[in-house]
């Protein structure tokens, strides 16, 4: 029930004012979003690769419609790369690049001004080791995306895609992207979508992410298991063994500071868990989304308010 008003919330500035406003935020924010600074995701990087996590770095960002922000967020992609560099984490990283944070969204020529920018920062990925894979947002985005993606992987076939189950699309869209080198993380979804493009009952959502899952692990490609599911987790290991996957042509994925403790769990038992680390100064957005997800993290974010008031 809370899931729709949270996401509203997400687009809402006066409600993102009020919020940010809250000077105890900050504090709880710091559980789901490595800092505002490119040393705060190194750090978190560092630490991760200690247990053997690897990351995916997500610089923070989303509905630009300002090219001088669209290259200010390239820049600070290609600083953060070279900050992993020079620490020695950049081979084997990996960066999520929202295309709208790029200018997807500009007046004039959004398409193509992305589509540029997003071949900056792979260029600047490829130079350290590193990989890129294009985040997905809403459902008004796909086709653009998808089209950016084509574009991109005929310089950079590494270059990953997001594709989400919720969306009635998605597994039609997974047995195009489920050839040789194709990497394709699957989610379950985080935007407030129409019924007419997404399933709506949970039950059909992970009904399609199962599905989704077959074509997957069933194709020639890397597939990249984004869920905290348990359930989801398990079905995933199995279809990979039926499938003769080894742990090295797949892998699992889940986000900064939800279920540590099984992120180090899977690390530890051999399999590939990349941890998706979000940061910088542009956390709103990202954050209420997180909050949707599940209500444990709203009943955090609450208790968190309470104690620190």
């Amino acid at each position: 029930m809370l899931r729709a008003p949270l996401l509203a919330a997400a687009r809402s500035r006066r409600i993102r004012a009020l919020i940010e406003a809250v000077p105890a935020t900050r504090a709880v924010v710091g559980r789901f979003v490595s800092g505002s600074a490119t040393a705060d995701a190194v750090r978190v990087a560092r630490e991760l690769a200690a247990d053997g996590r690897s990351i995916t770095i997500d610089h923070l960002g989303e509905d630009t419609t300002d090219a001088a922000q669209a290259a200010t967020t390239v820049r600070a992609y290609e600083d953060l790369l070279s900050a992993l560099a020079e620490q020695g984490l950049a081979q084997g990283a990996d960066v999520s690049v929202k295309l709208s944070a790029v200018g997807q969204f500009l007046p004039a020529d959004g398409e193509g001004v992305a589509l540029e920018n997003a071949r900056k920062i792979c260029a600047a990925a490829q130079a350290v080791g590193a990989t890129v894979t294009l985040d997905m947002e809403d459902h008004t985005t796909t086709d653009s995306t998808l089209g950016i993606l084509r574009e991109l992987r005929g310089e950079y076939p590494w270059v990953g895609a997001v594709l989400q189950a919720y969306l009635r699309r998605t597994e039609q869209d997974c047995r195009e992207l489920s050839g040789p080198g194709s990497r394709v993380r699957l989610c379950k979804g985080a935007y407030a979508e129409p019924e007419s493009a997404a399933f709506q009952d949970k039950a059909e959502v992970d009904q399609s992410y199962v599905r989704c899952l077959r074509v997957l692990m069933a194709g020639q490609g890397y597939p990249m298991v984004a869920s905290h599911d348990p359930r989801m987790i398990a079905i995933a290991a199995k279809l990979a063994a039926e499938a003769g996957r080894t742990a090295a042509d797949h892998e699992f994925q889940m986000l900064y500071g939800i279920r540590p403790q099984e992120q180090k769990r899977i690390a530890a038992e051999g399999s590939i868990m990349r941890v998706y680390v979000p940061c910088g100064d542009e956390w709103y957005g990202y954050f209420m989304r997180r909050l949707a997800e599940r209500p444990a993290n709203l009943a955090f974010f609450l208790r968190g308010l309470a104690t620190r008031s």
